[in-house]
């Protein structure tokens, strides 16, 4: 089964790498200076419809006012996890596991309509309708339309990542590492609809977000006035940073970046919704089960939600490194008691051989309920990348330490565990 599966697989690879670097007619007469640039630039204006190579098909009209492009994404990853307990007397666990997936199967739509200051995004993740990301299946991520005043001031409605969190806010295609870190996983409230205005200042020297959105998530909608509040701010003093892990450019001088954001959000004890840190993997998802029975909330208690986070970003020459702390707390609006979490990550990476192979290593430290002893979360993570072509074509490979205390650990008798995760994806983004 395995061959079967490795060798249609290892065909298309070779395919695709031996076509990536295919030329049109006239970036042949270009590159053969038959052709001017200013010649080139004007054939590829004129073409109605276009391809390039991680952006898609692009279709525009002459004028330039419509524009529409579709790009599609397959991403699919084999997971080994060994689960281990700390103490060899413990009971022997049984659940180890073997698993191929369909991660992130999307078809995605960008243009602009009118006016090339209003765009829009359409993103459809087929993934999500076998059990993916939301409770409910929810196929659509990125939905929304934008309309830029300026590039100062620019507004946008519709479903989008709520700004909180620098890994979050990066695309899952330009991740050093085959997933985000479990302390992303944990803090960052993912997708929600509302209405956000951000922009550019100096040319990206400072980039701002402040969004008020519905407050339960994806695909889920609230008819109360008990909405969230989102904010982020960046400042790049040396150029602007785009969202992208990895130094695949190359980059000929440093730049950096530090940035910091807040939300804040009411949810009732017992309200359904898509909330990444009310999952069972994020920190109240974890924290709030072993709360101490005296200080417990209520079973349909308003809870008060607080969360910040700071973090930066450097890359140069080949090294990117980062990190991002994130401090949460819920509090009873009746009760008054309060769950308290934290946690952070740190990880760099160098292309060992310039574009082409990277290597990566990440510490990830999870606290999910500081008033309780025994509960930490810490993964000891290693990667290797090949970028093939760019994020457009690159196969990805991690081995994680997975330590979870007694508290949180899922074993009989409550045992710490040691688990070992292997996890091997192909990415193509075409």
């Amino acid at each position: 089964m395995k061959r079967m599966i490795a060798l249609p697989a290892l065909g298309l690879i070779a395919v695709l790498a031996s076509g990536a670097s295919a030329r049109s007619l006239e970036d042949v007469l270009k590159e053969k200076g038959v052709i001017t640039e200013d010649d080139y630039k004007e054939i590829v204006k004129s073409r109605p419809v276009k391809y390039k190579l991680g952006e898609g098909f692009n279709l525009t009209s002459d004028d330039g006012r419509f524009s529409s492009s579709m790009v599609g994404l397959f991403k699919i990853r084999y997971t080994l996890m060994d689960l281990d307990s700390v103490n060899d007397t413990a009971v022997k666990r049984t659940q180890d596991s073997s698993k191929f997936e369909l991660k992130g199967i999307k078809l995605m739509f960008n243009g602009n309509a009118y006016s090339k200051d209003l765009t829009y995004r359409l993103f459809l993740n087929f993934s999500n309708i076998a059990g993916g990301t939301t409770s409910n299946g929810g196929i659509l991520e990125e939905t929304w339309m934008n309309y830029r005043l300026r590039d100062e001031v620019q507004f946008r409605f519709g479903q989008d990542k709520v700004p909180f969190g620098r890994q979050f806010l990066t695309s899952s295609t330009a991740l050093q590492f085959v997933d985000q870190s479990i302390v992303t996983s944990a803090f960052a409230p993912g997708y929600d609809t509302g209405l956000m205005i951000h922009g550019k200042i100096a040319d990206g020297l400072v980039n701002y977000n402040i969004a008020g959105v519905g407050g339960v998530g994806q695909n889920t909608y609230r008819t109360t006035t008990d909405n969230a509040f989102a904010a982020r701010i960046t400042a790049n003093p040396l150029g602007d940073v785009k969202y992208s892990e990895s130094d695949i450019d190359n980059s000929v001088k440093p730049l950096l970046s530090v940035g910091a954001n807040f939300y804040r959000n009411t949810i009732y004890v017992g309200e359904p919704n898509n909330i990444g840190f009310t999952k069972s993997s994020g920190w109240y998802g974890i924290g709030s089960p072993i709360m101490p029975t005296a200080q417990k909330f209520g079973s349909s208690e308003p809870l008060d939600f607080n969360t910040f986070g700071i973090d930066g970003a450097l890359k140069w020459q080949g090294f990117f490194v980062s990190g991002e702390y994130f401090g949460a707390q819920a509090k009873g609006q009746s009760t008054n008691h309060k769950l308290r979490a934290e946690g952070f990550y740190a990880q760099a990476g160098y292309f060992v051989i310039p574009k082409q192979v990277e290597l990566a290593y990440r510490y990830s430290y999870l606290d999910p309920n500081r008033d309780v002893a025994n509960d930490h979360w810490v993964e000891n993570s290693a990667a290797v990348s090949w970028y093939i072509n760019n994020n457009n074509l690159k196969l990805q490979a991690d081995y994680t330490n997975v330590h979870k205390q007694a508290a949180i650990a899922s074993t009989s008798g409550a045992n710490p565990t040691d688990d070992q995760q292997i996890r091997f994806q192909a990415q193509i983004l075409f």
